[in-house]
């Protein structure tokens, strides 16, 4: 996500390193770099104009401290500008009234059926309430399918009617449904076209106007940069949405969408989708998006998620098998399987401060923790809970059985015992205090210290 603008802008900045002072000369040529960062990564020539703007009258109007360099300010003031171009605030989906009602919107293909299942997911776990997806679209019948399967995976009942072909009838069949079924919110799925036309928006219009939604969302493809801004310029002129989701922004690496879209349309980004699971889904956060582009992570969101994944009792469980130095691999194992859960391996590297450009061009799938699953699995459960039994021979059935090599199962031995024991250490208090005193020793004698 960002790749590529994040590392336009850290080429823009560098322009002001050494500088012992902001200029109008070296923000011109910084700003003239970051400009073209934002135009290739499919930003409106307006848009970035009126960005760089900005960002130029508010440095050459702040005095620089002392203790910050011009580069440090520079991006300070494009942070500020980023944050306030996207929007500021974050924008939550409203879902008042009972039930409430939120039509969904765009064309065919941006990822509309997913991320209305999507949504029924997260108003289902977060917010606990009961959805009923309703089925709209009577020109596509293999949309009709996709919403009933993806319900079925969810445990969110789906309402359709293929015999009728008025979608307005339907939608208000299905808030009728849902009323009297004791469910309190109501995702309608329309229609799509592969470009916007004329039936396609005085259906949506129809729609609109019979079931007076709570929340009308836009949804559109992050990935097709300005191609999305103009769909929803030209969508918003007819229908008024409340809010914008942008779709596979996992996959978008210019970001010309998120950047643009707020500018044009005056309406905000509700939720961003970052990948094909049922809970790959984001509220969209300015802030943390600016400091994503600029190479400062996001570790907010990395705890988050981790939190979300996060079980009370299993951890009190587990700080007391470290404490008494009883962690195995079966714990491990339990570990990896709720990193998988918090998302794409990537993507949680990159929420680092630092590590997403070291991590570029590396190439880290869904399935890193593969092998290592593999090799635990192929264990007996005597030899997950004693790993230190396990010699060559039973190392070699490991590796048979795991379809990897013995010196995969030494290196994954050694990784877990050098694990062990620096969070059996770290659970002491006293063993840490100790080390915290020696370290401290040999700072004094230690040059430069």
């Amino acid at each position: 996500m960002f790749e590529n603008l994040t590392e336009k802008f850290e080429r823009a900045f560098k322009f002001l390193k050494g500088q012992g002072q902001i200029t109008e000369i070296n923000v011109a040529e910084t700003l003239k770099e970051v400009r073209r960062a934002l135009l290739d990564a499919d930003v409106s020539y307006n848009t970035a104009r009126d960005f760089t703007e900005a960002v130029k009258q508010k440095a050459l109007g702040r005095n620089v401290l002392t203790s910050v360099s011009p580069g440090q300010m520079l991006t300070k003031i494009c942070h500020e500008e980023l944050v306030a171009l996207m929007g500021t605030e974050e924008s939550e989906v409203q879902i008042k009234g009972n039930p409430g009602i939120i039509l969904m919107s765009g064309l065919q293909g941006s990822g509309k059926t997913t991320f209305s299942g999507k949504l029924a997911n997260w108003i289902k776990s977060k917010k606990g309430r009961q959805p009923l997806l309703v089925a709209c679209d009577v020109y596509r019948p293999a949309a009709i399918d996709q919403l009933t399967v993806l319900g079925e995976q969810l445990g969110v009942p789906v309402f359709s009617n293929r015999e009728e072909k008025d979608p307005v009838k339907i939608a208000l069949s299905g808030i009728a449904h849902a009323k009297s079924n004791g469910m309190n919110v109501v995702i309608i799925d329309t229609a799509g076209r592969l470009a916007v036309d004329e039936e396609m928006m005085q259906e949506i219009e129809r729609i609109k106007k019979a079931v007076n939604p709570t929340e009308t969302l836009f949804v559109v493809d992050a990935m097709t940069g300005q191609d999305a801004v103009n769909t929803a310029k030209t969508f918003n002129e007819r229908i008024q949405f409340d809010g914008v989701i942008l779709t596979k922004m996992d996959g978008d690496a210019r970001g010309g969408a998120a950047l643009s879209i707020k500018s044009i349309v005056n309406k905000p980004i509700k939720f961003v989708g970052t990948g094909e699971k049922m809970d790959a889904l984001d509220i969209f956060y300015p802030k943390r998006m600016a400091d994503r582009i600029l190479g400062m992570g996001d570790v907010v969101s990395l705890v988050e998620k981790a939190q979300e994944q996060f079980n009370e009792v299993e951890a009190k469980r587990l700080q007391k098998k470290i404490a008494q130095n009883k962690f195995d691999l079966d714990d491990f194992y339990s570990q990896l399987q709720q990193i998988k859960k918090m998302g794409n391996v990537k993507d949680l590297m990159g929420m680092i401060p630092g590590i997403g450009k070291a991590m570029k061009g590396v190439d880290i799938d869904d399935d890193a923790f593969k092998g290592i699953e593999a090799i635990i699995q192929s264990m007996t459960p005597k030899e997950r809970a004693q790993p230190e039994i396990i010699n060559g021979q039973r190392k070699q059935r490991i590796a048979n059985g795991s379809g990897t090599t013995v010196p995969e199962v030494n290196k994954l031995l050694k990784q877990f015992s050098e694990t062990k024991k620096v969070m059996h250490m770290m659970s002491d208090k006293k063993k840490m205090a100790n080390m915290m005193r020696q370290m401290k020793g040999m700072g004094g004698n230690m040059p430069g210290v």
